[in-house]
C-alpha cells in the first residue's frame, strides 16, 4: 500500500483535488431569472445569480441546444449538479466559485 493511504484515495486527491476531508458543495436550488440567468443556492448557504452568457460563447454539441431559451429553461438538479436533458452537467464546485466571485466582487 502506498504511503498516506490507499491507491483509490490518492487517485481522488490527484484527479479531483479532493482529499476526502473537505466538504463537497452541492447545488440545492435553482430558479430561472431570465433568458440566461439562474438564481443558485448551495449546500453551504451561498446564493447568487449565475449568468450563462460566457458558457454559451463556447461551442460544442452539448451547448448548442442551450442557446434556445425554451431548452435552457429545462435545467434541473441531479446529485447536486446543474443539468440539462441532453446530458450536460455543470460542476457545482465551479458554479460555486463563479457565484462567490461575483458575490464578493
Amino acid at each position: 500500500m502506498p504511503e498516506g493511504g490507499s491507491y483509490s484515495r490518492q487517485l481522488l486527491v490527484l484527479v479531483l483535488g479532493w482529499d476526502g476531508l473537505t466538504r463537497m458543495t452541492k447545488l440545492v436550488d435553482a430558479k430561472l431569472l431570465g433568458e440566461r440567468l439562474i438564481a443558485l443556492r448551495f449546500s453551504d448557504g451561498l446564493g447568487g445569480t449565475w449568468d450563462a452568457t460566457a458558457l454559451l460563447k463556447r461551442t460544442g454539441p452539448l451547448l448548442e441546444p442551450l442557446r434556445d431559451p425554451v431548452y435552457f429553461a429545462r435545467f434541473f438538479i441531479d446529485a447536486g449538479a446543474l443539468c440539462w436533458p441532453n446530458g450536460l452537467e455543470l460542476s457545482p464546485d465551479r458554479l460555486h466559485e463563479q457565484v462567490a466571485a461575483l458575490t464578493h466582487a
